[in-house]
């Protein structure tokens, strides 16, 4: 068990020191180490920006169908206020003396 704390120790005052990866002899493939740290950095930072723009496209494919539908009950509304019957009822109702042609328009030439 002594032994163990021995190197437990050790190992971890190499790593405070930066020393340990010459003590694995492996301080030739430090280059090689620090890309793929680099690599897998860039990997995770992509990964969640790709993440926030899916997570906003979501949101905003929520906003279009919610405004899809205001503008189908805005266009309804309207198709209903443009029929003769109802314009004529709200011409009434404001004390309008315009009312239907009786006859058809004339040109004038």
């Amino acid at each position: 068990m002594g032994k163990f704390k021995n190197i437990l120790v050790r190992t971890i005052s190499d790593i405070s020191h930066g020393e340990f990866l010459l003590r694995l002899n492996i301080g030739r493939y430090f280059i090689h180490i620090l890309y793929l740290i680099v690599v897998f950095t860039l990997t995770i930072w992509i990964s969640l920006m790709i993440d926030t723009t899916m997570t906003e496209v979501e949101k905003n494919k929520a906003i279009i169908r919610e405004q899809e539908i205001e503008m189908s009950v805005l266009e309804f509304k309207l198709a209903e206020m443009e029929s003769r019957i109802v314009v004529e009822q709200k011409l009434d109702d404001m004390g309008s003396k315009l009312k239907q042609p009786s006859k058809p328009a004339k040109r004038l030439k």
